[in-house]
């Protein structure tokens, strides 16, 4: 069996958790940038990770609060998937990644992290994204402060508005 270690994770799991959902809470708020949410369609909008496993650690997300696929109609699930490729077709564009890991963990036992409210995680990868530090030290090195991520991506994912 091998390991899959992620000890940076740790800031987040011991953080101090909304008292509300956050998938709620931010789309709601005028606040995209500080929330990093980077695009907003009708049913569901992308924001990034604040916790990233990577560089570019994206999240798409229904409106529509459910911790299960129950409850989303399939004009959602139709949006959710559409705007998972285009946001692949964004990271590309922006980054040049060379693989994704996309992904959606349904429960605590299965590694969500916010097990209340659904969402479709994109993690672009690059040949050799981890290095020894994360090996040797329990360091994950993520290149690029969060908000300079944003402020990169937040025109190729809006060109068209």
């Amino acid at each position: 069996m091998k390991t899959l270690w992620a000890p940076w994770r740790i800031q987040y799991i011991l953080s101090k958790k909304e008292p509300q959902c956050i998938f709620c809470k931010y789309p709601k708020e005028d606040k995209d940038r500080e929330n990093l949410i980077l695009h907003r369609r009708e049913h569901t909008y992308v924001i990034m990770n604040r916790y990233p496993y990577n560089n570019g650690h994206l999240m798409i997300v229904p409106y529509f609060h459910t911790s299960t696929f129950d409850g989303l109609s399939d004009e959602v699930l139709k949006e959710m998937m559409t705007l998972t490729k285009y946001s692949v077709d964004c990271l590309t564009k922006a980054f040049r990644p060379e693989g994704f890991n996309i992904g959606i963990n349904i429960g605590k036992v299965a590694g969500a992290g916010i097990e209340e409210h659904l969402h479709i995680h994109i993690v672009p990868r690059w040949a050799g994204d981890v290095s020894f530090m994360t090996i040797l030290d329990d360091v994950r090195v993520i290149p690029e402060h969060i908000i300079e991520t944003y402020d990169k991506l937040y025109p190729v994912f809006n060109r068209d508005r």
